[in-house]
């Protein structure tokens, strides 16, 4: 059985040459028809029912995107499709599938793709894609389960630096001073922090605290082997245990804000560890902030950041599934991806999409700079239960003990790996 789990993406990256996003081959498809789990050729149910997409969303900038992209389908198509957002989604999802009611299409996240693989729940439908050749190659591995590619990267993400120029600019700083090291990053912490706000920002999760475990040599799982508890993962969790100690980085929550973005955007902090959708929600929400975007610092091991995609899950139990194949073709399309980019700011999944994506986000290179050498969460079944439990632990870090909680996940971690 394969199983594709985290590791650095020295070898299968996002890479900008000639100035097109193209990612290196770890995988794929190759596959001339859609099978099931057993390997056994399927097709896709068909009906006059109306579709339900269930999508979890950074705010109302993705919300609405997403909302006016199946509206528009749904018009040319005649179908009626309906637009639900989560609030827990994977637990509404896990909800869904248990009462035989599950969303016809939904975001399904990769560290939760094996299982519901396995146990039947997913319609594979990735070879059936018209477009199926234009998804990078990485981002297929990350939906592929046992040589069969079940659903369509919708999008992806890493995790940068971003900055509030303003406040930069009234603590004294300047272009010289953006942090390359983790030194640098915590003298311009401090230097930003006053009583009313906090240097940094980010959520209590391993992922945006993962970020200093890669940048450390550690991570969680690191070419198919459990990491958890390796000298770098310790050392990055005891680098950010300092400075929340030391009141120069916040938890968005202690911050009374609900995400790290809404920290930042409400100049709660002057800095913020997010991804590409934060994009979308400043100009939604904070149009007037100006602000700057810059590679996450280095430390002792070098460069690290964490990449994220979602792909569109398809429901095995869709009255209507023909349907629901036409209107992810339709929200994985080169136009609708850079509407997309534009609205909220992942970066398309297709290769198609890379010129007009970079050509029309320059100000935004270091989400793709870092990409080269990002790693995946993992994705092995039961990570998504491995990485609850030591994100419930991680909202405690600041009074923890770093190595204890990693031995935790260690532990965890090996016992689904077996």
């Amino acid at each position: 059985m394969t199983r594709h789990i985290s590791r650095r993406l020295a070898g299968t990256g996002a890479l900008l040459v000639a100035g097109a996003l193209t990612l290196t081959a770890c995988g794929g498809s190759g596959f001339e028809e859609p099978a099931d789990a057993a390997g056994e050729t399927t097709e896709l149910t068909s009906s006059d029912d109306a579709l339900t997409v269930l999508i979890a969303s950074s705010g109302d900038a993705e919300t609405d995107a997403v909302t006016d992209a199946v509206a528009d389908w749904s018009a040319d198509s005649g179908v009626t499709a309906d637009v639900q957002v989560a609030g827990d989604l994977p637990q509404q999802l896990s909800q869904g599938f248990a009462a035989s009611t599950p969303p016809d299409l939904f975001y399904l996240s990769p560290d939760a793709i094996s299982g519901y693989a396995e146990n039947g729940s997913l319609q594979p439908y990735g070879d059936l894609l018209a477009n199926k050749d234009d998804f990078y190659p990485s981002l297929v591995e990350n939906f592929t389960v046992d040589d069969t590619f079940y659903c369509a990267p919708k999008d992806f993400s890493t995790l940068a630096l971003v900055i509030n120029t303003q406040l930069w600019e009234d603590a004294g700083l300047t272009d010289a001073d953006t942090p390359t090291t983790w030194e640098e990053l915590a003298t311009v912490a401090e230097t930003l922090t006053t009583d009313d706000r906090a240097g940094l920002a980010l959520s209590a999760e391993y992922q945006r605290l993962g970020v200093f475990m890669a940048e450390a040599g550690g991570g969680l799982v690191v070419d198919g082997e459990p990491v958890a508890d390796s000298e770098g993962s310790v050392e990055g969790l005891e680098y950010a245990q300092t400075h929340l100690e030391d009141g120069t980085f916040a938890y968005a929550a202690d911050l009374g804000a609900g995400w790290a973005g809404e920290a930042f955007g409400k100049e709660l902090a002057a800095m913020a560890v997010e991804g590409n959708w934060i994009t979308g929600a400043l100009t939604n929400d904070f149009p007037d902030l100006e602000y700057t975007v810059a590679e996450l610092p280095a430390g002792p091991a070098g460069p690290g950041t964490l990449q994220f995609t979602n792909c569109w899950g398809m429901a095995a139990d869709s009255p209507n599934q023909q349907a629901a194949l036409d209107l992810v073709e339709h929200l994985t399309s080169a136009e609708q991806q850079l509407a997309f980019s534009e609205a909220f700011g992942p970066m398309p999944s297709i290769q198609s999409a890379a010129p007009d994506w970079t050509s029309a986000n320059p100000d935004l290179v270091a989400f793709l700079d870092g990409a080269e050498y990002a790693q995946f969460p993992p994705t092995l079944a039961g990570a998504t239960d491995v990485v609850t439990d030591f994100n419930s632990q991680l909202e405690s870090l600041e009074t923890g003990d770093p190595q204890e909680i990693l031995g935790t996940v260690q532990s965890n971690l090996e016992a689904i790996a077996e």
